[in-house]
């Protein structure tokens, strides 16, 4: 009996360490681990799907990541794949040679890149056009409202084709029936003028800014009626967009899909008490509904990785409409785009239920908050200092649009 016992012992041992030799660890870089529920929903739906790989996160910190990432790299430090906080960080990268490039296991795998609402493109590089990393977030821009304000003043709910200039008469009739502000502007650039990048054409890098005077007209025109407050009364109270919206008294707000989590969370602990939706941003006439602008974080393999088939597998699921639910459960906006993913944000306790709020989740094209290029630092720079001088009044917005281009022609190539 000991002897079959000393068998049996030996014959699992044997089977332990041949499991364990065909197990494979991918460390992976990211940030703020331990506070991002996301990182954990990624790694249980991963390992789950991939018994046979193991994802160790590595936890850098948030404001270090850029060179603490970049530095390891270089240094041939062995982690597997690198979370991509900054575009200009992965396009150095990739003409360093540190990241590999992914066409050719994207190729093979018959890889789908259609689901990306153009984010996938943030990670080509300039330098050889090959594909460097994919997107796992894209927080783009939508626009919230709140229904009980709407309602009072028997208003329709936004849809999720309407032009900017419905929502501008929208807003004066909520405010003008109800006395609460019909729209709210936070006081960044965003908020204001970076509608005019929607179509996918315009950049705040290209040197060409009168696409921002219908932006600036449209908002200085809802300022002086009163139908949001002025720019002044926000930089002088340090009101911020959370609190504006959540008092009740404010009934459409332009702001990022981020905003929706905090929503929930107010509503769920009383700071705010209120109906609400969202609904896709306005259009200009002639972009297609459903445009918005935001940015992405994507992932990428390290060319130090000894495991580099291993980590195309962590990649592709974690970006594909997997990763994308696990990553949606937690009330993150994943890149990528699905009636299958939109179900799942939907069905997070305390979103919206009317369909509209879910056909927002589906946006039809995100273009870049900002491009990636050189001078484009300086030229953001300038176009928020010009941007301040206009909104407080100090310059007339003509002035204003005409010193940005003069400005920004320093650092255009």
């Amino acid at each position: 009996m000991k002897k079959l016992f000393a068998v049996l012992l030996a014959v699992l041992m044997v089977a332990v360490m041949a499991t364990a030799m065909a197990e494979t660890t991918l460390k992976v870089a990211g940030w703020d681990i331990t506070t991002t529920p996301y990182y954990t929903a990624i790694k249980e739906g991963f390992e789950a799907a991939n018994p046979d790989i193991k994802i160790e996160w590595v936890d850098l910190a948030s404001q270090d990541y850029n060179i603490k990432a970049s530095t390891m790299l270089s240094g041939g430090d062995t982690t597997d794949l690198y979370c991509v906080k900054e575009l200009s960080d992965l396009q150095n990268w990739s003409k360093e040679g540190l990241v590999v490039p992914m066409n050719d296991m994207i190729a093979a795998d018959g890889y789908d890149m259609s689901k990306y609402a153009g984010m996938d493109a943030c990670y080509v590089s300039m330098a050889d056009g090959q594909q460097y990393a994919l997107p796992f977030r894209a927080d783009f821009w939508v626009m919230f409202y709140n229904k009980d304000l709407f309602d009072k003043a028997g208003v329709a709910y936004p849809t999720n084709d309407w032009t900017w200039d419905e929502y501008a008469a929208i807003a004066r009739e909520v405010a003008e029936k109800t006395g609460a502000y019909g729209t709210h502007y936070h006081t960044w650039l965003s908020c204001v003028a970076n509608w005019a990048v929607c179509d996918g054409v315009n950049t705040l890098a290209d040197g060409k800014y009168d696409d921002l005077v219908y932006f600036y007209e449209l908002y200085q025109g809802l300022e002086d009626d009163g139908i949001c407050m002025s720019y002044d009364e926000l930089k002088a109270s340090g009101m911020h967009y959370s609190g504006a919206f959540a008092q009740g008294n404010v009934a459409m707000m332009p702001m990022g899909y981020w905003y929706a989590s905090t929503l929930i969370g107010y509503i769920k602990d009383g700071t705010a008490s209120m109906n609400w939706g969202i609904a896709a941003v306005p259009h200009l006439e002639g972009v297609a509904a459903g445009s918005s602008f935001g940015s992405p974080t994507g992932i990428a393999i390290s060319a130090a990785s000894a495991n580099k088939d291993a980590a195309w597998k962590f990649a592709s699921w974690m970006c594909s409409e997997d990763g994308a639910k696990a990553i949606a459960t937690t009330g993150t906006r994943p890149a990528y785009v699905s009636e299958g993913v939109a179900e799942v944000m939907a069905s997070a306790e305390g979103f919206p239920t009317d369909e509209t709020s879910k056909g927002a989740l589906l946006p039809a094209a995100i273009a870049l908050e900002w491009p990636i290029g050189e001078g484009v630092n300086e030229i953001k720079t300038i176009v928020n200092e010009e941007h301040t001088l206009i909104m407080t009044r100090e310059v007339e917005i003509n002035e204003g649009i005409a010193a940005m281009e003069e400005r920004a022609a320093e650092y255009i190539k």
